[in-house]
């Protein structure tokens, strides 16, 4: 089995989309406070900055800074992932799940995309902010309760 060796740049903002197994699922919402409290632990074991965050039914997209000099992303995300799993009824398991011990929950991988400037870094934050709108869940990015973009309003970053 070839193994996937993900980039590791230092220093630079990545955007994120992370999806459910089930794209028709509405799991994320269901169980958000689940997935809040997922990341809240593993931002205080392996700190990061939450640049964006979008939480749509089946996926999410977010954009992260890690502390200076930390390149390890992937075991923040298998911690979240498997915080968020646990006590969750299984998924449909493949021989493959049941042989890596997973949950079924989860799609095994994700998409990342380190952003090497300011105007990628505002055009990944911009998609966050604009997903739901996309998907047709609702016709302004502030009327989609699972945003930052709350926050980057109060702070005065989002018109």
């Amino acid at each position: 089995m070839p193994e996937y060796r993900r980039p590791r740049l230092p220093g630079l903002p990545i955007f994120f989309t992370v999806a459910l197994r089930d794209r028709g699922s509405d799991l994320l919402l269901r169980e958000v406070d689940r997935l809040r409290e997922a990341v809240r632990a593993t931002r205080t074991d392996r700190p990061f900055k939450i640049e964006a965050l979008v939480v749509m039914p089946d996926h999410l997209h977010c954009v992260w800074s890690l502390p200076e000099g930390d390149t390890d992303y992937p075991t923040r995300w298998r911690l979240i992932k498997t915080r968020f799993s646990r006590g969750l009824p299984m998924g449909s398991r493949r021989n493959s799940d049941i042989d890596r011990c997973e949950r079924a929950i989860w799609q095994r991988r994700y998409w990342e995309r380190h952003l090497r400037d300011e105007r990628e870094l505002s055009a990944a934050i911009r998609y966050c902010h604009l997903n739901p709108v996309k998907h047709g869940f609702t016709n302004r990015a502030e009327d989609w309760a699972w945003s930052s973009v709350h926050r980057d309003i109060r702070n005065g970053r989002w018109s």
